[in-house]
């Protein structure tokens, strides 16, 4: 019982401080976000809250929570609620299997810097990265609103699109490390980073991974130009307020997924593993980042193409040709 109340105390504490970390960095992402695009198109960006700036997230969710709450009358309501909540979650618990760090010593126990080292961790982010659209979708159809349909049409679209795609991109590093177990795909690279192995496949994940995400150049489901917001259009305060936290939290799940499949993990020299970790993904966000204040957003029919005529194809040819070369060495 000793062994099994530690092992409890264990798994609560290690959740509290993922997701405290985690929500806290994705309140400053949004202002790290909005900083950063304001410089790039020569403007101020948020400055009046706090010394510069610094207190806007505080303000935004306050806003959230005190913004009044307004349901369609033609809303299938159920669905309507529980939309929000779907993308929340299964955002959140995607980061559950993605190991920060290898090992700590604390109280005479070593303690795995992973929420759950499961053997499927692979399979456990794609499942809950498709339930996450799933709240997308339902949210654009149950708004009973003809834009939000239409928002939710696309991100169906998209997402079975760009997923196949993505699986197959995976693959690369499946056969490489022999695992669908992260912390082995990590361990995996510890000569050599499966960037260096599979650079072909780093830049069509970072693709596919945007398109995923639903981040510009790709953001299909709810652009302002055409959709008028897409399949969010009816939602306020905090269920709008959902949706903009799974957003940037599956950024963050997606950015810590690069990192670990291509660019070693926490692995790294002199620093501990949890900074290399954190620094490696910091990185890849900031490369999302610029990417979305570069590029317009691409027409829909080009999305398509792109998914089943470019990136399809290349991950295929991609898995062949890694599969070849591991068969004979």
């Amino acid at each position: 019982m000793g062994s099994f109340g530690a092992l409890l105390i264990e798994i609560i504490v290690k959740n509290l401080v993922v997701v405290t970390c985690l929500m806290l960095f994705v309140a400053y992402l949004t202002l790290i976000e909005r900083k950063f695009l304001a410089y790039l198109q020569v403007r101020v960006g948020p400055n009046r809250v706090g010394p510069w700036g610094l207190l806007q997230p505080i303000a935004d969710g306050i806003k959230s929570f005190l913004k009044e709450d307004i349901i369609p009358l033609n809303a299938d309501k159920p669905v309507y609620i529980m939309a929000p909540m779907i993308s929340f979650f299964a955002a959140l618990s995607m980061f559950a299997v993605i190991p920060f760090g290898k090992t700590v010593e604390l109280w005479g126990r070593e303690i795995k810097l992973v929420i759950a080292d499961v053997d499927i961790g692979l399979l456990y982010l794609f499942a809950l990265g498709t339930l996450g659209e799933y709240g997308i979708v339902l949210a654009g159809w149950s708004s009973g609103n003809k834009y939000g349909l239409l928002g939710s049409l696309r991100a169906a679209a998209q997402m079975i699109s760009y997923e196949v795609a993505l699986g197959l991109i995976v693959m690369g590093t499946i056969i490489l490390s022999g695992s669908l177990r992260l912390t082995d795909i990590v361990e995996a690279q510890r000569n050599m980073w499966f960037v260096v192995y599979q650079p072909f496949a780093f830049l069509l994940y970072l693709v596919a991974a945007l398109a995923e995400i639903n981040r510009t150049p790709f953001d299909m489901p709810e652009s302002e130009s055409e959709l008028a917001c897409g399949f969010n259009i009816e939602y306020s305060s905090m269920k709008f307020a959902l949706f903009m936290i799974a957003e940037y939290t599956h950024l963050v799940v997606v950015a810590a997924l690069t990192v670990t499949l291509f660019l070693g993990g926490y692995l790294g020299p002199v620093l501990p593993g949890p900074v290399w970790f954190c620094l490696k993904t910091f990185l890849v966000i900031f490369f999302f980042i610029w990417v979305r204040g570069t590029y317009p957003r691409m027409r829909y029919d080009h999305i398509m193409k792109m998914g089943w005529k470019f990136l399809f194809p290349a991950a295929l040819l991609n898995v062949v040709l890694t599969a070849l070369v591991v068969a004979l060495k």
